[in-house]
């Protein structure tokens, strides 16, 4: 028991010397190393960065040939920090045991990565470090990509409310899916007006939650249309042939590089959307053009 504490809470080397495989005697290691960084899931971490530390030991396979000091033949500890830099960067997470969870599937790929250690700890959230340790071992079908899945790239069209009322509003739903490609759709405020709110993230809360009431009032109207509000759902319903509605609080409040613009500018929040989504084209019914990274198109509509 003495010698499971000591392991416990020395540096994750300590573990995984003891449980090494005889076979797989070689590791490399990242240690205390702190980054700036916003996460948590308390109201309190939002809209702030904590010191975040880094420990982190992979266990690598023995390379079949020295590796003649090319380091294109081993396994760089860059990856390790870029895998981290990845992690938080793809989007702001409630929970460590996540970003740990994404580190180690990143660096796991890898093809000499066997087994993988990692210890992440919040230095600022009290008198010590708080945090998670996870194990996890590489699956032998470890791969970046699956094969035969290429990324999905939406239309994302935007509908004003005029459109949404519309008597032919199916036969507008019908005309998007048509193409038989990844169909999601945007919203803007409902036309009643929202409550108003002194503070000015307040009032961004309530205009998002607007936003999503009027995504429920479309698929109301057409039950093809189904609310989604996470990128993993997004995703699956792309590759799986579903039309959805943006409910945009998750991703917006999420977004490390969040859009700039007022939710109430619906249209340039659908613009920033599609970028995010590598949309194949933001298509807007019933209202004006917009700046946007992707093709914009405005259709004939309310």
């Amino acid at each position: 028991m003495t010698s499971e504490i000591t392991q416990a809470f020395a540096h994750p080397e300590a573990r995984s010397a003891a449980t090494a495989d005889p076979a797989m005697p070689d590791r490399i290691s990242l240690r205390d190393h702190i980054v700036e960084a916003e996460i948590g899931a308390f109201q309190q971490e939002r809209g702030r960065t904590q010191r975040i530390c880094f420990n982190i030991v992979v266990e690598v396979s023995t390379p079949d040939s020295p590796v003649d000091d090319d380091v294109d033949r081993i396994l760089s500890y860059d990856h390790l920090t870029e895998a981290i830099a990845a992690a938080l960067a793809a989007e702001r997470l409630n929970l460590l045991e996540t970003l740990a969870e994404r580190i180690a599937e990143r660096v796991l790929v890898e093809p000499r990565a066997r087994r993988i250690f990692v210890r992440i700890e919040k230095l600022d959230r009290g008198p010590g470090a708080l945090g998670v340790e996870i194990v996890r071992a590489r699956r032998p079908s470890a791969r970046a990509v699956p094969e035969g899945e290429a990324i999905p790239h939406p239309t994302v069209v935007f509908l004003s409310n005029a459109a949404i009322a519309a008597p032919g509003l199916a036969e507008t739903i019908d005309g998007f899916a048509a193409s038989g490609e990844p169909l999601i759709f945007c919203v803007g405020l409902p036309a009643a007006p929202a409550p108003a709110a002194e503070a000015r993230l307040a009032q961004r809360r309530i205009d998002l939650l607007a936003l999503e009431q009027n995504a429920w009032v479309l698929a109301g109207r057409d039950r093809r249309c189904v609310v989604v509000s996470t990128r993993t759902e997004l995703d699956w319903a792309m590759r799986h042939g579903q039309i959805c509605v943006w409910a945009p609080s998750k991703l917006v409040l999420d977004a490390v590089e969040g859009p700039r613009t007022d939710p109430r500018d619906a249209p340039a929040l659908a613009a920033w959307f599609a970028e995010t989504m590598e949309a194949r084209e933001l298509v807007l019914v019933g209202a004006a053009a917009v700046a946007a990274g992707v093709p914009v198109r405005v259709a004939e509509g309310a």
